[in-house]
């Protein structure tokens, strides 16, 4: 069982020792696995806690809010897939403009040495923290001489896991930046080898225009508050998991429906081994879902006429069968 405290208050007073990492998380993708995989094996060895702090919302929120990113992943998937890794606890800091005036002693102090006891802290040798990022790696080091706790520092990761530059790995190291990119541009293949597993949105299933319907292609459409980075418009294969956690092989449109001049941008999976003894009993309305992106298909093109989407569609949901027959 994974703890989660949304405030240094919710933490027992008698919690630790533990071994410490922090940072945003977004997407925890390979590089963060990796991180965390061996803060995980270093409290193991010392019998002490994994422990993860995260920051919600991000700080280019509070910071930059015109320019903050899109994230990749809502913070229920978030800690889903950080706890997923086998850490003992996660502690989710209100990120705020009081947050961001401490200084980086301050941070530390109150957060890693006074609220949960590190006796180790894990971080990236370009880590930065506290006020306007004036902490380091040095910085760290020197607050763990002061304070009475080590620091192991992690080395960069490529998209297969490995070192930078070693045995032929890639010379891009893992990143939310990249991840963003890949999904910006519909790659949603290059999105998963570098988060280790498919890219997914959360959502309720809402009434759409149920032209899907009329077409004979049924569609789960996701809210429009549903998180989780939107991928380019096109077609994809994937999986719907519908609330009672049953996977079910999918064609996703991502889109505003061109052929009939949609402007809204929708997600909507059209669920291919639905029961068809009992299709209209194959109700997801009202239900929070997870839709999983694994391969694009096409881009977005506008058809003249729904004959012909309705052949496309055919066609798509057939390429989708196939390819996620594989899977």
């Amino acid at each position: 069982m994974v703890y989660i405290w949304n405030d240094p208050s919710d933490v027992p007073a008698d919690f630790g020792p533990s071994v410490v990492t922090f940072g945003n998380f977004d997407g925890v993708h390979r590089g963060h696995q990796q991180v965390l995989s061996q803060l995980i094996r270093s409290a193991r060895l010392s019998h002490a806690k994994a422990v993860a702090v995260t920051f919600d919302p991000h700080p280019a929120v509070i910071h930059r809010p015109e320019a903050a990113p899109e994230l990749i992943m809502g913070l229920d998937d978030k800690l889903d897939a950080l706890g997923e890794l086998g850490l003992d606890a996660i502690l989710v800091v209100k990120y705020s403009l009081d947050l961001a005036s401490l200084t980086a002693e301050e941070f530390v102090e109150q957060y890693l040495v006074d609220c949960l006891h590190a006796s180790h802290v894990v971080i990236g040798h370009d880590a930065r923290f506290g006020r306007g990022n004036s902490g380091d790696l040095d910085t760290m080091k020197a607050l763990g001489e002061k304070f009475g706790f080590d620091v192991q520092v992690i080395s960069e990761f490529g998209a297969e896991g490995y070192p930078l530059h070693d045995d032929g790995g890639t010379d891009r190291r893992c990143s939310s930046t990249w991840v963003r990119e890949a999904l910006q541009a519909g790659d949603v293949t290059t999105a998963a080898s570098v988060l280790g597993r498919p890219h997914r949105m959360r959502g309720e299933v809402v009434h759409g225009a149920a032209r899907g319907r009329a077409l004979g292609f049924p569609t789960a459409n996701l809210a429009s508050n549903a998180t989780g980075l939107i991928p380019a418009d096109g077609i994809y294969a994937g999986w719907l998991v519908d609330q009672a956690g049953k996977r079910w092989p999918a064609a996703i449109s991502v889109g505003s429906n061109p052929t009939f001049d949609g402007v809204s941008r929708q997600v909507e999976a059209h669920v291919i081994d639905r029961p068809k003894e009992a299709v209209e009993d194959f109700d997801l309305y009202g239900q929070t879902v997870i839709v999983e992106f694994v391969e694009r298909l096409r881009g977005m093109v506008a058809y003249r006429g729904p004959e012909a989407l309705v052949e496309q569609m055919r066609l798509d949901v057939a390429q989708a069968h196939q390819l996620l027959a594989g899977h």
